[in-house]
């Protein structure tokens, strides 16, 4: 199976195509009298407001994905960048379902929330649909994650949990988003770290934030890894106890070590971005890049960041495909060294 890995030149060689073929598929639809809008129809559509923009969330509610698609659409609408913003959801194999539903998306004021668990899923998954079949606009924001395990659990600590890993095997389960994902990722680098075998890693894969959450609060599992702001409700209720966060430094309000000054060599960090289908238009991915630039100016979307508990880690343009290429060599690297890959 050839790498999907990229370099920036041939992401811009494939997206070149892509953007070709699209460029065919409006000027046959044009042909045929049709009588739809889009962002980038006609002389003056640049300068036309999005009437309703739909954002795509590749997941099932509760998520990241959810959650920022969600909080996207609110800052949208309060700041009336779109006459009217819809969200939905399309949930599986870390986002790649949705990716497969974008890649034939005619729509251009269409955008999908996506980031690190999606590049590492389109390698384990052996996804069809690739990054490339993208128009890359911007990252958004980054979050450290956090390994949790429930409160009635008898681990009190990152090495009581690790401890438990190397003596149980797969008697320990952890629970976490979509395989090959960031939670996949950091639960592997965890289980390298301490010498436990990737074939004794027991992660359990879910679709969904709300469905990991549920298996832990439900003691199904015996920990769960997931963004930070995802468990800080039951971190603060109780619910759950944190163990270690993934980044360079603690959480202010969490109390947890970081996994290095727990001992372990690992600094981690999940993002999300948001890309538009391939094929767009010029002026449509004009229009769409400014509308995301001036969300993330706007003073909504700096407070549901803030609520979130999420780092600004704004990158758009051509800074952002170049960072895109980038991390698609370095999960590459990262998946066959925990073994999730070959």
């Amino acid at each position: 199976m050839p790498s999907t890995t990229l370099s920036r030149s041939r992401f811009r060689a494939l997206r070149a195509t892509l953007a070709g073929l699209g460029a065919v598929a409006l000027l046959s639809t044009a042909a045929c009298g049709s009588s739809g809008t889009s962002a980038g129809s006609g002389g003056d559509g640049a300068a036309k407001p999005i009437n309703r923009l739909e954002i795509m969330a590749p997941a099932d509610p509760g998520g990241g994905w959810d959650q920022t698609a969600r909080a996207m659409s609110s800052a949208i609408e309060a700041d009336k960048l779109a006459k009217s913003v819809q969200v939905s959801n399309v949930g599986g194999a870390g986002g790649t379902v949705g990716l497969a539903e974008l890649k034939n998306e005619r729509s251009e004021d269409f955008l999908m929330v996506m980031g690190l668990v999606m590049v590492g899923a389109v390698e384990t998954n052996k996804s069809q649909a690739t990054l490339a079949d993208t128009t890359p606009l911007a990252r958004l924001t980054s979050e450290d994650e956090v390994i949790v395990v429930p409160a009635e659990s008898p681990y009190k600590t990152i090495d009581d949990l690790v401890a438990a890993m190397k003596s149980e095997g797969r008697g320990v389960s952890i629970a976490g988003g979509s395989a090959g994902g960031t939670d996949n990722i950091l639960a592997g680098l965890l289980a390298k770290e301490a010498g436990v075998p990737a074939t004794d890693l027991n992660y359990i894969a879910y679709s969904g934030g709300g469905e990991s959450l549920a298996a832990l609060l439900g003691n199904q599992v015996s920990a769960g890894i997931s963004g930070a702001g995802e468990y800080a409700k039951q971190v603060e209720a109780g619910t759950v106890r944190a163990l270690a966060v993934s980044g360079a430094e603690r959480i202010e309000g969490l109390d947890a070590p970081t996994l290095k000054e727990s001992g372990y060599d690992i600094e981690f960090t999940n993002w999300r971005g948001v890309v538009a289908p391939p094929g767009i238009s010029e002026e449509a991915e004009a229009k769409l890049e400014k509308l995301v630039d001036d969300m993330h100016s706007s003073k909504a979307w700096t407070d549901l960041v803030a609520k979130n508990g999420w780092t600004d880690d704004y990158l758009s343009g051509d800074e952002f495909e170049t960072f895109l290429g980038s991390e698609q060599e370095r999960i590459s690297g990262v998946l066959k060294d925990i073994g999730l890959t070959q």
